[in-house]
């Protein structure tokens, strides 16, 4: 066994951004993902940030003006389409597709395995064994578990460490540029758009379309529309299928009753403007996610390592999961180069990514607040209060918050 070798638990972007960099960095790397089938046509899209850029390029990806779609303004739109407020903030937005395929690029395809899935793991003084359901292993120095939010290895590790249900869940959906109307290609397309209906909340903006493309008239338009849910009743009802069986984590796609994709579709002309219920409504896979937080205490374990959405889930409001799991990798890649030791690396790692993970899970808590059907303490009630107009929201939304510096990553 190589002392530079490591084995990801995961293959989605946390991990191939940990994997390609370490590469990178002369480690021999290998990735087990659990799903048997390619990942790249799954998830929808991403707001990108300085240091998302700079972990994809020690990952070896080219930046140009392929890897997203620039967006100059923000937009809130009134219940009756009509324009509330207008913000100048330029970013480029992304597609989790469009991110996957140059890390996959990026990586030797022969160390990328799917079908894979995690049935245990153990570790002593020199390495750390994987086992998996074919009763294959791997051994290495280093385990790094970016397995997601479900995470086999953390749920070992930290059985204590659980998602917790936010209250809200968020409806998804990309739409095919070129089925929208004229109003709604103008007034909506061009811009990060957002509606505040009460206790809800629509988010908008264009990504690229089918094969990554970003030439005007391809692409797509993505949404995230945050709903409340109450746990017993409503959620339970959404995340029923049609066989009465409950997947209170969150239900595939496909199994979401006719009735239930229905009524989001009404709901949509009932409370937002007429152009995002437009998006909503020719939308053909409409989807929704339970929305949790998660926190962990601990985020090394001798020569196992927690990463990304293993580590921490903040609520999507931020905008920083894929760039807190480039801050990860590139904080892991750091520590390991400047460590004699594994073990020691990683209690290096923690120090630093802990406390930031913690910091971002509580300010998307925060930017969530006022969609909560029942906000429980007198902290959350401020925050409410304090995130609820059209202008906190488009300032602080998708952007890096107060407090958070580039170093951190």
């Amino acid at each position: 066994m190589k002392e530079k070798s490591a084995i990801v638990v995961g293959g989605s972007l946390g991990g191939l951004l940990a994997a390609n960099i370490l590469h990178r960095a002369g480690w021999d790397v290998q990735v087990y993902e659990r799903v048997a089938e390619e990942l790249e046509g799954r998830g929808a899209g991403i707001v990108t940030h300085p240091e998302l850029m700079s972990a994809l390029e020690m990952a070896g990806v080219v930046i140009d003006d392929t890897i997203g779609i620039s967006v100059k303004e923000r937009v809130t739109l009134n219940l009756d389409g009509s324009v509330c407020q207008k913000q100048e903030m330029p970013q480029i937005l992304t597609a989790w597709g469009r991110l996957y395929s140059v890390l996959k690029a990026a990586f030797p395809l022969e160390r990328y395995h799917n079908g894979k899935q995690l049935t245990s793991f153990s570790q002593d003084d020199n390495s750390a064994t994987v086992t998996f359901s074919d009763n294959t292993t791997s051994t290495a120095a280093l385990l790094i578990a970016a397995d997601g939010v479900r995470s086999t290895v953390r749920s070992t590790l930290l059985p204590s460490a659980k998602p917790q249900y936010a209250g809200y869940v968020a409806w998804r959906g990309l739409v095919e540029e070129s089925v929208l109307s004229a109003r709604t290609l103008k007034e909506l397309f061009p811009y990060f758009a957002f509606g505040l209906p009460p206790q809800e909340q629509m988010i908008a903006y264009p990504v690229a379309g089918k094969n990554n493309s970003v030439k005007p008239g391809t692409r797509r338009f993505n949404f995230v529309w945050y709903r409340p849910a109450e746990e017993s009743t409503t959620l339970r009802d959404l995340t029923t299928d049609a066989s009465g069986k409950v997947w209170s984590d969150g239900i595939p796609p496909p199994l979401i009753r006719a009735s239930v994709l229905s009524n989001a579709r009404k709901a949509a002309h009932d409370v937002l403007a007429p152009q995002f219920a437009e998006v909503v409504e020719k939308t053909e896979s409409l989807f929704f996610q339970p929305i949790f937080d998660l926190e962990s205490e601990q985020l090394a374990f001798g020569r196992i390592a927690l990463l990304g959405d293993a580590a921490f889930v903040a609520r999507p409001h931020c905008g920083m999961g894929v760039t807190k799991a480039g801050g990860d990798a590139v904080a892991l890649a750091k520590a390991l180069a400047q460590t004699s030791s594994v073990p020691a690396a990683l209690k290096v790692y923690e120090q630093e990514r802990r406390s930031f993970g913690a910091f971002i899970v509580e300010h998307a808590r925060a930017l969530g607040a006022y969609m909560q059907s029942q906000l429980l303490t007198e902290h959350e009630r401020e925050m409410a209060e304090l995130y609820r107009s059209a202008d906190a929201i488009m300032r602080e939304t998708a952007i890096a918050p107060k407090g958070y510096h580039a170093s951190q990553v």
